[in-house]
Order: C-alpha cells, then structure tokens, then sequence
C-alpha cells in the first residue's frame, strides 16, 4: 500500500476543525484532525511530498519524516506538531481499516470500553452565581458526571466571551506580567464556584480552569480558598513556561493541579512530569504529536504514578481518535469535551445515535476509526474560503 495524496477541509465550529484526509492506491482513506490555529492547513500540505508513495503502515517512521522534514520551520512546537498530529490520526486510521481492526487494537488493547468526558462549560452568561449555576444544572441535565468552569474573564468590565481568554482594560498581561488577584476578584471566584458546587452536589466532579492568567503566589492563595469545594482539579494556574514556578503551586496546593495543553511530544512534556510538577497531566492529542506520542506520554506519566487525562475542543472525529488511545492508557481518567454549545456536532458523523450518552464515550467495534463524516453537514458548515477535500 503506498499513499497517493493528502486533502484538507476546514470546518467552522466553536472552534476551526481542520480535517485531514489521507488517501491511498488501495482505495483506502483514513480521516484525521489537526488542532486550530493559524497556518496548520497550510503546513498539513506541505507534509505531502513528505508522505506519498510512503507505506501508511510506518506510522512512527512517517511521523520522524514529518517531524525531520520540516525541523528548519521549527518541528518541536507549535503549528508544525499540530498539522503533524492530525496526519498522525489519519495513518492510524488507515492501518485499522487496512487489518480489519479498532485502532485501540493496534495501540496495545484497550482497559475501558467506554471513555469518560467532562463537559468545558466555559462560564455563566454573566459573571454570577446564579448564572453559572444555572450553567452547570444544564450539563448535568446532560448526563455529565464531570465538569469544567473557566475562572478567568470574569471581572464584570472584563467580561468577553464563553470559551477565550478575555484581557479586557487590564493592560498588564499584554505587556509579560501576571494579573494580580485583587480581594473584590477574589471574593468573586470563590462565590462563583461555590454557587456550581451547591447546584451539583458533592459527587459530580468539578474542575476550574486560570488559563495561566496568575502569578505564583495568587495560584497558591486561590487553590487554598477553593479548598472546600473538593475540585477535581485546578488547570493552568500560571503560564505554561516554567515548570519550577509551577511545581512550587502544585507543592503548596492543597487541590490537584493540571497542566499540559500547551506543551508539545514528550520531550516538552518530560520536564513537567519527571519532576512532579503536577497531580494530573493534560495535553491535547490532536496538538501535542497524535496517538503513539500521547501512549509514550501516558506511559511516562504512568511510571511517576500520574494519572493522564486529554484536553480536547476538536469534532467528533479527534475525540473519538483520543477516545481510541485513551482506552489503552493504565492511568487516564477523563476526556474533555468542548462542543456543548455546537447544537450539530454529533450530527457531522453518521449515523442517529448521539457519541456521548449519559457522560460516557463508548469505543466503536469497526475498522480504524469507526466513525464516518456526514458530508453533507460538513459542507454546510465550511469555513468561509476554505475547500472542501479539494
């Protein structure tokens, strides 16, 4: 089997879905997905000399030729590892179509049959307790026994949008400092998740997000006030850059602390584990170098008694590609899930049942990825420009 060609289409959701097909003269077509942002679609074909007349079975090696190929625009980081990853997915599904088997097969096998996913709720409509409690009633009501509040963007001068990172009049952050807590912000985010904690009760897991808005001691004060609310964990606390600084948050915590979202392969996610930087680590799949890079990832973290969980925002057809090596990792707890707020993002699959059902993704029998896009849906929802696999 060799592969003959490579396409893109960019589907516009809460977020850009940039889809990936990889095609081969076996008739054969595997499906993937890249991260957003600017510049992936660009690079994902220019991975294509790089790929046809290849074997698509050499999965490890075609993604050392990818990553070897383009080490002159910069391979470790960034946009290059996201079109990477997103190639990466669509090989798997390829060689799981080519031997008749799930991808989570060929991964190892699978210790779960079904894949637990927590709901990002973003924020209330507005930065108050009853709104965010009403917004976490909504995703209970959903079935979800995990869910996710953003603690940012919520100063009522600062307030943006649900699912970014709002800067608003505070000038600081753009000039490299860290937002300092203030007393009235801080009473703020205490009555917020406690108004979520009381709507849900004390058995839905509950997760807050600082998008590394904070300095190290602001971290270390909020974790402490949070406290009582029992969370799953706090993400981000702090940027992403020094793994000292955040190992000092996560020493002084008295709440598990998450990170991993914003650091790419194994080798930038090394430090934060071998060190214990963190209780939980988090990278996203279809970002941080595909399926075999977050098993290796998983497998290290496993060694220091880490548990791993994924942040996603993709479409169905990234987060079933993590739910399929998510079910192969020892240590995995949870999936994110993004799309709360995309009444269609079921519906760019075929077929009529919904993937999550009652907070639970359950694993496909079928060959390679086990899903198929409905074309006709991602067609009515293309990004403005952009071509549909052409």
């Amino acid at each position: 089997m060799k592969i003959t060609d490579l396409k893109t289409a960019v589907i516009q959701g809460n977020f850009e879905w940039i889809l990936v097909r990889v095609y081969t003269d076996e008739g054969i077509t595997g499906m993937g997905e890249c991260y957003w942002g600017a510049g992936v679609e660009t690079i994902v074909r220019r991975m294509k000399p790089l790929l046809v007349d290849e074997d698509p079975h050499n999965i490890d090696w075609l993604y050392q030729k990818m990553v070897r190929g383009m080490s002159g625009a910069g391979s470790t980081g960034g946009a290059v590892v996201a079109a990477i990853s997103g190639i990466e997915l669509a090989l798997w599904d390829i060689k799981g179509q080519a031997l008749n088997t799930p991808i989570y097969n060929l991964l190892g096998g699978r210790y779960r049959e079904r894949i637990r996913v927590y709901a990002d709720c973003g924020h209330g409509s507005e930065p108050t307790p009853a709104s965010w409690a009403e917004k976490a009633r909504q995703a209970i009501a959903n079935g979800f026994t995990a869910i996710k509040f953003d603690i940012d963007n919520i100063d009522p001068e600062q307030f943006i949008e649900p699912y970014h990172v709002g800067i608003g009049k505070w000038k600081g952050w753009l000039q490299g400092q860290q937002r300092p807590i203030s007393h009235r912000e801080m009473d703020l985010m205490i009555s917020l998740v406690g108004a979520v904690r009381e709507a849900i009760g004390p058995y839905i897991d509950l997760a807050i997000d600082c998008h590394w808005n904070y300095n190290t001691r602001d971290a270390i004060k909020l974790a402490q006030e949070l406290e009582p609310f029992n969370l799953m964990w706090l993400e981000d606390p702090i940027p992403p850059d020094n793994i000292e600084a955040l190992k000092r948050v996560t020493d002084h915590s008295p709440v598990p602390i998450c990170s991993g979202e914003n650091h790419y392969t194994r080798h930038g996610l090394r430090p934060m584990i071998t060190t214990q930087a963190v209780d939980i680590v988090q990278p996203d799949i279809p970002k941080v170098g595909g399926l075999l890079e977050a098993k290796k990832i998983a497998d290290l973290a496993d060694i220091y008694y880490i548990p791993m969980a994924a942040h996603n925002v993709s479409s169905p057809f990234a987060t079933m590609a993590a739910c399929h090596v998510c079910a192969t990792m020892r240590n995995f707890i949870v999936l994110e899930f993004h799309g709360q707020d995309v009444a269609w993002w079921n519906d760019l699959v075929e077929g009529n049942q919904p993937l999550i059902q009652n907070g639970y993704i359950t694993l496909p029998d079928k060959p390679g990825l086990g899903i198929t896009l409905n074309e006709d849906v991602a067609r009515a929802h293309l990004q403005a420009g952009s071509t549909f696999f052409e």
